[in-house]
């Protein structure tokens, strides 16, 4: 799988905030079938951080729905993986610059 490939967007909510400031730890949502070493791989390429461990979760998807004037609209969430990356002390990723 190329590297370019492997991350798709980093995830920036209340909770990966608090991970990043206390841990150092950044969350990424990534492809499913890419493997721990690509996604250290791509993270080190694209961020030129050096990674010092690398957490993978699949996410399952989830039933939604919602009351419309035409009824109720029911749906499906789909399933993804998402990595947590920790880096080295003293390093850090600017996820906000390119905003």
């Amino acid at each position: 799988m190329k590297l370019s490939q492997v991350l798709i967007k980093p995830i920036l909510t209340e909770k990966a905030n608090a991970l990043q400031e206390k841990s150092r730890t950044f969350t990424f949502r990534v492809a499913r079938e890419a493997n721990k070493l690509e996604i250290k791989n791509a993270v080190e390429n694209f961020y030129g951080v050096s990674v010092e461990d690398v957490r993978t979760i699949v996410v399952p998807g989830k039933n939604k729905s919602r009351f419309t004037k035409a009824g109720f609209v029911k749906g499906r969430k789909s399933a993804y993986k998402k990595a947590l990356v920790i880096v080295a002390e003293g390093e850090s990723i600017d996820l906000y610059s390119n905003i």
